[in-house]
C-alpha cells in the first residue's frame, strides 16, 4: 500500500466502526442489554435473563474471534489482551472497583452511552467524569499510583496469555488449530448452562447475545484484518489503521470515551484524530438514540436527589479507574477480552461480577439501615 492510499483505507475502518457502533447501540437499547442489570437481576430477583443474554454474547465472540484465527486472518497477539506479561492484581483489583461503580452508577460504560441515546442527563454527566478519571488513571494522578501498586505485580508467561497459545506452548499443538477447538468446546458449555434455565430458552435472549458478540467479531474483522497493514508505508512496521496504538481491537468503552473527551478538547491539535474506538463510542449514542426515538421511549432523564448525583459520581470515578486497571470494562474484557480466551480476561470479568454483587449487597445494607 502506498502513502497516498492510507487515509482511504483510515476512513473505512472508521466508518466500519461506526456502524458497528450504532449496530450495537441498537441492539442493546432494543433488548435491554446491560451487565450491571445482569447481575443485579440475579442478586436481587434470582432472574438469570439479561445475563443468560451476556453469556449467549461471550460464547458469540468466543467463536467469532476464534474462528478468525483459525482462518489465519487475525492473530491474538496483536490484542492488548494476550501480552506475555500477565498483571492479575490489576485486573482483579480493577475488576472489582468497576464493578462496584458501575452499580452505584446504573451502568457499566457501554449501558452510559446506551441511556445517553435514550435522553438520560445522568448519563452525560457520568460519561464526562469517567472519562475524566480514565485519562487520569491512564497518564495522570491515578496513573502513578496505579503503576506504583497493582502493575507492580507482573507474571511472565512463556507465551501469550491467551490459551491456545498457552497450550501451543505446553505441546498440545499449533495454536492456531489449538483456537477455534477451544472457543467451540466454552461455547457449547456455556450454551449448555444457559439452555438450562426457561429465561435462558427465550430466542429474544439468544438474538439479542448474538447481536452483540457479532459486533465485538465484527470490530476484530475491521480492525485486524480489513486494516491490517504488515508495512506501513511511512514507518515500514506492521500496524493496524485507524486504532489509538496501532494495534489490533475491538468495542471497549473506558479509554475510548477518555480519547473521545481529548479529540474535543483539543480538536485543532492536528496530532488528534479520530480512532476506531471514538467512533464506536459516538456510534453507540447515535444507534441508542435511533431505536429510543423509533420506540418513542426517548424521555429526559435527571437527578432524583443529592444522594443520586454523589452515587453516580462515586460510581463514574471508580469506573474510570478501575476500567483502565483492568484494561476493559464488562464490554472491554467482559466481551471483547474473553473472545480471545486471555487469562486476564477471566480474571477481570471474575472481578467485575465480584465487585457488582458487593455493590449491590452494600445497597440492600443501606436500605436496611435506613429502613
Amino acid at each position: 500500500m502506498t502513502e497516498a492510499e492510507l487515509p482511504a483505507l483510515v476512513h473505512g475502518v472508521l466508518w466500519a466502526g461506526l456502524a458497528l457502533g450504532a449496530f450495537f447501540g441498537a441492539v442493546a437499547q432494543r433488548t435491554h442489554f446491560c451487565t450491571m442489570g445482569a447481575v443485579a437481576d440475579i442478586v436481587n430477583m434470582g432472574d438469570w435473563a439479561r445475563m443468560s443474554m451476556w453469556l449467549v454474547a461471550i460464547a458469540t465472540g468466543m467463536l467469532g474471534f476464534n474462528a478468525l484465527v483459525g482462518a489465519g486472518l487475525v492473530q491474538a497477539r496483536h490484542s492488548i489482551y494476550a501480552s506475555a506479561e500477565w498483571l492479575p492484581l490489576s485486573h482483579a483489583a480493577g475488576g472489582a472497583l468497576f464493578g462496584f461503580g458501575m452499580v452505584l452508577a446504573s451502568g457499566c460504560g457501554s449501558k452510559t452511552l446506551v441511556r445517553i441515546g435514550g435522553g438520560s442527563l445522568k448519563a452525560l454527566v457520568v460519561f464526562a467524569v469517567l472519562a475524566l478519571a480514565a485519562y487520569a488513571t491512564m497518564r495522570g494522578v491515578f496513573a502513578v499510583a496505579r503503576v506504583s501498586t497493582v502493575d507492580a505485580m507482573v507474571v511472565p508467561l512463556p507465551a501469550g496469555q491467551d490459551l491456545p497459545s498457552l497450550l501451543a506452548r505446553a505441546g498440545w499443538g499449533p495454536a492456531r488449530m489449538l483456537a477455534p477447538a477451544l472457543a467451540v468446546a466454552l461455547a457449547l458449555a456455556v450454551a449448555v448452562f444457559v439452555a438450562r434455565r426457561p429465561e435462558g430458552r427465550r430466542l429474544d435472549t439468544w438474538l439479542g447475545g448474538f447481536g452483540i458478540g457479532a459486533a465485538v467479531v465484527g470490530g476484530w474483522w475491521v480492525t485486524g484484518h480489513l486494516g491490517h497493514l504488515t508495512e506501513h508505508p511511512v514507518t515500514l512496521e506492521e500496524t493496524f489503521a485507524g486504532t489509538q496504538g496501532g494495534r489490533m481491537e475491538s468495542l471497549t468503552f473506558v479509554a475510548p470515551m477518555a480519547y473521545t473527551v481529548d479529540w474535543l478538547i483539543l480538536f485543532s491539535d492536528k496530532s488528534k484524530v479520530l480512532t476506531f474506538g471514538i467512533v464506536t463510542t459516538v456510534g453507540v449514542v447515535l444507534g441508542s438514540a435511533a431505536v429510543a426515538l423509533a420506540q418513542r421511549t426517548f424521555r429526559w432523564e435527571g437527578f432524583a436527589s443529592t444522594e443520586d448525583t454523589a452515587n453516580h459520581l462515586v460510581g463514574a470515578v471508580l469506573m474510570g479507574i478501575g476500567g483502565v486497571t483492568a484494561l476493559g470494562c464488562t464490554v472491554g474484557q467482559g466481551l471483547t477480552g474473553l473472545s480471545t480466551l486471555a487469562l486476564g480476561s477471566f480474571v477481570a470479568f471474575g472481578g467485575i461480577v465480584a465487585g457488582a454483587v458487593a455493590a449491590l449487597r452494600y445497597q440492600m445494607w443501606r436500605l436496611e439501615r435506613l429502613g
